[in-house]
């Protein structure tokens, strides 16, 4: 699982490009029992 920032610096994209993408539907995250974001590698 990559955390937000690893997946920004994969992609060459901001934070607010990912954050926009997930709201696009483009790119889905898994939520942590925290609520935090987290992507699968395969989905990146």
């Amino acid at each position: 699982m990559l955390r937000p920032k690893e997946v920004c610096e994969r992609l060459g994209i901001s934070y607010t490009t990912l954050r926009d993408y997930v709201r696009r539907g483009y790119i889905k995250p898994v939520l942590t029992p925290g609520g935090k974001w987290r992507f699968r590698e395969e989905d990146v």
